[in-house]
């Protein structure tokens, strides 16, 4: 088997940590595919400061990809020619990553359209191989791995993932071009099942195998090789600031979360950075300071407006879309999916939080930019 890897800068970025907003799906009022606006949400992501994009995700809605819409393709060049139009003028060079999910050969397809237009990773979902024992699900992954690198993706049930246990992880992280994984099960003992079985799963001697160490350049904190991203959008802050200390062959073995790959991260998005950059340094000075752990709670109370917790997240996806719509940055707050309404009080919740957490909050950084972005 052959498995190509990612560049060495991406390589390299994802392994210090970034802000990855999950890239939004622009709409305009009469449920059409907005470029102007698309266009403007990849370029706030740039100037916010972020590191990369997740395109054809969840946040992007999975819809795009049903008959009769057919916006996979469209929106995955939309954010492709955005972005190279940045980095044209200067801009940062930031980590493509494209959601790719279904059965393996349209998982594989998808993979190959994504790694044609420039993509560097596939975020790979396997809610559709919801009876699929381990090794059926590891030949999945191996096949799509063939074509690109791999960001593993463990998908909460509630957002239409499955369950997923330690040698599952433990395997995954055998194959040679894992590049990172994105942990959103929205579980403390799940999420642990995948530390440890990244910590367990001895890939760098599999890259070793495979004829050269192309991610000799990570740090420490990316175990074998994989760097560990937070989708846990309801534990943030504490998942950024936590060191997980694993027992593996008798030795104790260290691991962080470095970044995140988050739908939260898609709003408010140069307050994530500023975030993001207060945790990476409070782990280098080795003493995380009382407020960001009070911060942790405000961010997780924040979240549960936006993901409308209190409505087992049938609003999450309206609750992103209300805001940005709120701040400009989008025509129209519609979804492909006319049945997905905001909760009842998540209005009024969001609101609450705009008030009570203004450090959050980058409406003026948006306001500034924003005719720039629509341009």
């Amino acid at each position: 088997m052959s498995f190509p890897q990612a560049p060495d800068w991406v390589i390299g970025e994802m392994s210090k940590g970034l802000v990855i907003p999950a890239h939004p799906l622009a709409l305009d009022e009469d449920g059409r595919f907005d470029v102007r606006h698309q266009r403007a949400l990849t370029r706030y992501y740039a100037a916010a400061g972020a590191g990369g994009v997740g395109v054809g995700v969840h946040t992007t809605q999975f819809e795009i990809r049903k008959p009769g819409i057919d916006l996979l393709e469209t929106v995955l060049k939309c954010a492709i020619t955005t972005l190279e139009e940045i980095e044209r003028h200067g801009g940062r060079r930031l980590v493509r990553i494209a959601g790719v999910c279904g059965p393996t050969p349209q998982a594989v397809a998808e993979a190959k359209l994504a790694g044609g237009l420039g993509y560097h990773a596939a975020l790979l979902n396997l809610g559709a191989l919801a009876k699929a024992g381990d090794d059926a699900l590891i030949r999945h992954c191996q096949a799509i791995a063939q074509v690109l690198p791999l960001v593993g993706f463990y998908l909460q049930p509630a957002a239409g993932g499955r369950l997923l246990g330690f040698d599952f992880w433990r395997r995954l992280a055998q194959i040679p071009n894992i590049l990172a994984i994105k942990m959103a099960p929205f579980n403390r003992y799940q999420t642990l099942d995948v530390v440890r079985g990244v910590a367990n799963g001895h890939g760098r001697d599999a890259r070793a195998t495979h004829g050269q160490d192309a991610h000799a350049t990570r740090d420490a904190h990316a175990t074998n090789g994989i760097a560990l991203y937070t989708g846990n959008d309801d534990n943030i802050l504490c998942d950024l600031l936590t060191r997980f200390d694993m027992c593996v062959d008798g030795k104790m073995v260290s691991q962080r979360i470095v970044g995140g790959l988050l739908g939260h991260w898609a709003v408010w998005t140069s307050s994530a950075v500023t975030m993001l950059d207060a945790a990476h340094k409070a782990v280098a000075d080795g003493a995380i300071p009382a407020g960001l752990l009070a911060m942790a709670a405000q961010v997780t109370d924040a979240n549960a407006a936006l993901f409308d917790a209190a409505n087992g997240f049938g609003g999450c996806l309206p609750g992103i879309q209300h805001v940005l719509y709120s701040q400009g940055l989008l025509a129209s707050p519609r979804t492909l999916d006319a049945s997905a309404t905001m909760g009842p009080g998540q209005r009024e919740q969001i609101d609450r939080v705009r008030r009570d957490y203004p450090y959050m909050i980058d409406d003026a950084f948006v306001t500034e930019h924003l005719d720039e972005w629509l341009a």
